[in-house]
């Protein structure tokens, strides 16, 4: 590996004079709507993602026009949550510079999508005048720090979630170049000062995720993440978490080189230790991730090729202390518990479903998501937070205020019946804006949950609560490998089909068919859910059927997941 050429992108970070590159020629150049090749890469760094609009590609290309190109933008936001003055900002910058629509995403953040060149530094100043800002929430970093939202464990969350902000503030990079390019900061010609104590100049070999988790709930899929946190709550207080690391989702069509891998259990470390914890694990991968080749730089490939006890090692020696025995715990469900809790401190909060994060007035069905949440954040006097699964919790609500909010919930249809599938069920992006996409994923999954909702009803299992995740490709943005159905794109209407995750993300699933169009997928699982309802045991989650039933074989390792795939078990 040390006499391979680096990535391309290495010789573009170390030449960007930390994150710099040309952007500022690129925003200042009218000619085009995009920006230069390289500054693609570093934008992302600075939560900003070069697209197109993929359904006009063959008319403009005909018309000898450019792509129509236009910028995603990822405010971060740890732990998903936000003031009720900040969503009235974010809200009002979708309607002026963005698609009249907002995103919550998978990493409990904000998306705008389809603003153009000219209103990207408005757009990223007016965020930053929220107390938002959109540094590192993409690029070669530590991205935004995901926490459970858990409205249900009040106390405890408030302490759990102070730790996510830290961690993230303290995986922040320090470079300038954020200010002086979109913020209007003085700039400094080769920024002399800066030293990046966790990154480096190069920063990381490749993206990195970090969550914290509050059980019983799994919510945040900790074991996708590079490195995750498990909250441990003794007699109502927490004393310390277990540390995981090496999970993530991504791979690649026909490489098998490439695999989704659940993260490693180090051990247990308390609070004060946490921020050490994270800089050293950082770091190591700072120091052995591959830098030649980026589709194996992940922290995942990083811990396979040296050990899971080498890595230990390591970061045991960079904390100068080894990790005490990870405490027993357990994990349930990754999904979201809809509607009305009352929190341990008598506060009340509602959890509201969200389909794939769209936040957008549906004026054909009459729920108007985006003016309800409008007149909601007007006042409302406590926060909200974003799921992990995309959908919003309007937490820390007064009694005094309580039936306010409900009646604007019915006012604008915000909380019609939700079915337990659709409940559970998430989308990436993809088309038509996602470059990468190969098939579509968001604006398909409704329709598909109302066809296999028609297979559950007609087998008598519309009340399980199955897990399902369509990708339109295998990046694993929507964590679509953990799920107990899972489809990833492969070209237009055509999927990979897996099977068996785990209910409550501890297990990979398995591809079942490869390249299969919707009727197959359907026709498949028509027999399946056939057997699952005559044959299950009780209380037996349809991931643990595929499993139990060898329907597919049990994966818990990334090193396996490509192995003894195929058709098999109740339709063979």
């Amino acid at each position: 590996m040390d006499n391979k050429p680096l990535s391309d992108v290495e010789r573009i970070k170390s030449a960007s004079r930390h994150l710099r590159g040309t952007l500022l020629e690129s925003l200042d150049n009218a000619i085009t709507g995009s920006i230069a090749e390289d500054d693609t890469q570093l934008s992302k760094f600075h939560g900003i993602y070069q697209q197109d609009d993929r359904d006009s590609r063959s008319e403009r290309k005909r018309q000898k026009l450019e792509p129509a190109y236009r910028f995603m933008i990822r405010a971060r936001l740890p732990g998903g949550v936000c003031t009720p003055q900040q969503w009235l900002a974010v809200d009002q910058l979708a309607d002026e510079y963005a698609n009249n629509s907002l995103r919550l995403t998978t990493r409990q953040a904000f998306q705008f999508h389809g603003v153009v060149k000219r209103n990207l530094k408005t757009t990223l100043q007016r965020i930053n005048q929220t107390l938002l800002d959109t540094i590192a929430a993409c690029g070669d970093v530590n991205r935004n720090v995901m926490c459970s939202p858990n409205p249900y464990l009040s106390d405890v969350h408030a302490e759990v979630h102070s730790w996510a902000a830290k961690i993230s503030a303290h995986l922040t990079p320090q470079t300038r170049a954020y200010h002086e390019i979109w913020l209007d900061g003085e700039r400094l010609t080769d920024d002399p000062e800066v030293v990046e104590p966790v990154y480096g100049d190069t920063y990381l070999p490749r993206k990195f995720k970090t969550a914290v988790v509050i059980p019983p709930q799994n919510d945040v899929d900790i074991f996708t993440q590079d490195l995750g946190f498990i909250a441990i709550i003794e007699n109502d207080q927490l004393v310390g978490f277990n540390v995981t690391v090496g999970g993530g989702m991504g791979t690649t069509h026909g490489d098998t080189a490439t695999y989704p891998r659940l993260a490693d259990t180090l051990g247990f470390c308390t609070p004060n230790q946490v921020l050490d914890v994270a800089t050293q694990v950082v770091t190591t991968q700072r120091d052995f991730g591959d830098r030649t080749n980026r589709k194996h730089a992940r922290l995942k490939y990083t811990i396979d090729s040296r050990g899971i006890d080498w890595f230990k090692h390591e970061v045991e020696l960079r904390l100068g202390r080894k990790f005490e025995e990870a405490r027993e715990v357990s994990l349930r469900g990754i999904g979201d518990r809809l509607g009305w809790e009352k929190g341990a401190d008598g506060f009340y909060h509602f959890t509201l479903f969200i389909d794939s994060g769209r936040v957008k007035d549906d004026d054909v069905n009459g729920r108007r998501l985006k003016s309800g949440l409008r007149e909601i954040a007007v006042i409302h006097t406590g926060e909200f937070r974003i799921s992990p699964n995309q959908n919003l919790v309007i937490a820390n609500i007064s009694l005094a205020n309580k039936a306010a909010i409900e009646s604007l919930l019915t006012k604008y249809t915000l909380h019609a019946p939700v079915s337990v599938l659709q409940s559970h069920a998430m989308a990436c992006v993809a088309l038509p804006t996602c470059g990468l996409a190969m098939a579509e994923a968001e604006r398909y999954l409704p329709e598909l949950v109302g066809k296999v909702e028609k297979l559950a009803d007609k087998h008598g299992i519309e009340d399980q609560p199955i897990v399902l995740r369509v990708t339109g490709c295998p990046n694993g943005c929507a964590r679509p490998f953990v799920a107990e159905i899972g489809l990833v794109g492969k070209g237009p209407g055509r999927y990979n089909f897996y099977l068996g995750g785990g209910h409550n993300g501890e297990r990979l699933n398995k591809l079942y068919l490869e390249n299969v169009d919707e009727q197959v997928i359907l026709d498949e699982l028509d027999v399946i859910f056939e057997h699952y309802a005559c044959d299950r045991q009780p209380a037996e989650a349809f991931g643990d059927y595929c499993v139990r039933a060898r329907v597919v074989t049990a994966t818990r390792s990334g090193i396996d997941f490509h192995d003894d795939t195929g058709r098999g078990g109740v339709t063979s």
